[in-house]
């Protein structure tokens, strides 16, 4: 069978797309063909694109704005507008197909949003008890407890496993159709996922995880093979 195309999104900056160059290994990795979406600004476009893709990684980025409680603090920025409205259309595009998409970080937060979520605009000041979750303020690895019986669960095998840190922000309140997959030991919500299984968000960067974060790539080009 053929490798399934696996859009990638990145991020923006002064004009220019880039991409972490380990998400393109991760999905090569799993068995995928990484496509580097293209920022585009019309609908026909976009739902063209989505048409010819199998799957879509959504990376991570800086603030989500969408569903947000609170005032961003000074040390994160709001997602450059034409990144957010790019970034809008394809995933909304793949959520209303039902077609597989990883949310990664920022990429679980705006999902959430965009179906109803509420989104902490800074979740160490807003939510009594929330260890230091951003690299650059402190913060390292911690573990996480998956939910029994969870899509993820099946997927990582186990428990809990230890993950990085990378966020600020964090989902307050769920967007419909999704439900918690995992939380940090300090109830900070770590990972959700639709019903159906199509769409799974992670709150860490399996990409930088190696093995440990392979089988969440594996699952979505599992999933883009029959989709």
């Amino acid at each position: 069978m053929p490798r399934p195309r696996i859009g990638i999104t990145t991020s923006f900056n002064e004009g220019e797309q880039r991409v972490d160059h380990r998400y393109v290994q991760a999905i090569e990795r799993a068995g995928g063909l990484p496509i580097i979406i293209p920022m585009l600004g019309d609908d026909e476009a976009t739902e063209l694109l989505a048409g010819m893709l199998d799957g879509l990684v959504v990376t991570g980025g800086p603030a989500v704005v969408d569903g947000l409680v609170g005032s961003l603090p000074d040390d994160i920025s709001p997602t450059d507008p034409v990144r957010l409205a790019s970034d809008k259309r394809i995933l909304a595009s793949f959520l209303n197909r039902r077609k597989p998409v990883l949310g990664i970080c920022y990429g679980m937060q705006l999902a959430n949003a965009l179906n109803g979520g509420q989104i902490y605009a800074d979740v160490e000041q807003q939510k009594d008890g929330s260890a230091v979750h951003s690299q650059k303020r402190g913060g390292t690895v911690h573990d996480i407890l998956v939910e029994p019986e969870t899509i993820l669960q099946s997927i990582l095998g186990t428990a809990g496993i230890e993950v990085n840190t990378r966020h600020i922000q964090a989902i307050m309140t769920l967007g419909s159709g999704y439900r918690i997959a995992a939380l940090a030991p300090d109830a900070v919500i770590e990972a959700i996922e639709s019903i159906d299984g199509a769409f799974i968000g992670v709150q860490f960067h399996p990409e930088q995880m190696g093995a440990k974060g392979a089988p969440l790539f594996s699952y979505l080009v599992d999933r883009a093979k029959s989709s």
